[in-house]
């Protein structure tokens, strides 16, 4: 499956994004989707998953309650809202895909830009 990230940008703290993760190639509701960012001379880190079969998310600790992870299998889509952003949110935002939510994530798509300024 292909992968495109989209709708990052430049935002004030507190402020809020929409990114989007745009899929083609096969069959979207197969697959397990997750956004991961990578801050600056930092690892690339896990932000939020949702299932493939359950709908169900998951989110690191530092996004709990402010960011919701969704998706519209009718249009193949994933969807990160990112509301009450920080300066420490600033990284580039990729999203991933494993097909059935097995093994590791094994599809990737370029980041996208995300940077908040206090």
């Amino acid at each position: 499956v292909q992968l495109q990230a989209s709708g990052g940008g430049l935002v004030q703290a507190g402020g809020s994004l929409r990114l989007s993760c745009a899929t083609s190639g096969r069959t979207f509701s197969n697959y397990g989707m997750a956004w991961f960012r990578q801050a600056p001379g930092k690892e690339r880190e896990f932000v939020a998953r949702i299932q493939w079969n359950t709908g169900f998310t998951y989110y690191s600790a530092s996004v709990e309650g402010r960011f919701t992870a969704s998706r519209d299998n009718a249009k193949n889509t994933m969807y990160l809202q990112m509301n009450s952003l920080k300066p420490e949110d600033t990284a580039v935002y990729y999203c991933a895909a494993r097909y059935l939510d097995a093994g590791s994530w094994d599809s990737w798509g370029r980041g996208t830009q995300v940077t908040v300024s206090s």
